[in-house]
């Protein structure tokens, strides 16, 4: 079994697990994290007895904060050959996994941490303390990992256009309003309700909760052709000469960096010269 650094799994049950995510010192994910993710995600597709898997954060205020531009560079690997990039081949499977997937937010989530998000089937947060983002094209890019398919097909084309377009900040009441999340719950009551649904779930059969998932997964989840082409286009906008001319200012501001301008992102994105 390959060795996990970022993630700790707590079996509760042989049903349900609660994977937690910490990558100090703001959960920014990097080319590990996505190999540990597709390495969770063959542990959970080999168990024949998960129904139900929980994602959280150790760190309050990021759950997943974005993409380390830092390591843009770095060639992303996965524990088993595909004959797609890592994080596609993770979010397609992940959507259409027989296990369901929770997102329990708290903390920030912007970028392709709002994209891990969506790829889950639900996402819960905590009223006070979860904020969403997708800031990619105030710095020059566009969404790669999903977020321009999901959004719109949750949010509708007008919402998905705001969101993406402004590249700012939203709360977890104005997400659960949009149809981004699928409530926003007080964060004392947030692990309480959590829990009890999922339990609730895992009661059930689990073949009939692999036929219902995949019955209503049917029209709802993007397919590889769009992700590589959102990838595609990523790509082409994050090589550009005028982002590569201005990522560097949004480093030298604190980019990664624990501090006002990744806790208020979307307020600084906006603001750069």
């Amino acid at each position: 079994m390959n060795t996990l650094t970022q993630f700790s799994v707590d079996r509760k049950t042989p049903a349900y697990w609660r994977i937690t995510f910490h990558n100090p010192p703001i959960n920014l994910i990097d080319p590990d994290t996505i190999f540990e993710l597709l390495t969770l995600l063959d542990q959970m597709e080999a168990d024949s007895e998960l129904k139900i898997v929980v994602f959280d954060s150790a760190d309050p205020d990021y759950f997943m904060a974005h993409y380390d531009m830092a390591r843009a560079g770095e060639r992303q690997r996965s524990p088993k050959e595909s004959e797609l990039p890592p994080w596609i081949d993770f979010a397609t499977r992940l959507s259409n996994s027989h296990v369901i997937s929770i997102a329990q937010i708290r903390g920030r989530t912007r970028g392709l941490g709002s994209e891990f998000a969506l790829a889950c089937d639900m996402r819960f947060a905590s009223q006070e303390n979860a904020v969403f983002g997708q800031p990619e094209v105030a710095v020059g890019v566009v969404p790669g990992g999903g977020g321009n398919e999901v959004l719109s097909h949750l949010v509708g084309r007008a919402r998905a256009l705001e969101i993406i377009l402004s590249a700012d900040d939203y709360d977890a009441q104005t997400a659960e309003r949009y149809g981004w999340i699928n409530r926003a719950i007080p964060d004392a009551d947030l692990e309480d309700f959590v829990e009890g649904l999922v339990r609730r779930i895992s009661s059930f059969d689990r073949q009939t909760l692999q036929e219902a998932k995949r019955l209503l997964t049917r029209t709802g989840v993007p397919d590889a052709t769009e992700l590589l082409e959102s990838r595609a286009a990523f790509l082409s906008t994050a090589t550009a000469k005028t982002t590569q001319e201005f990522l560097p200012k949004v480093f030298a501001k604190g980019l990664g960096k624990r501090g006002d301008f990744e806790f208020r992102l979307g307020h600084h994105v906006g603001n750069i010269d």
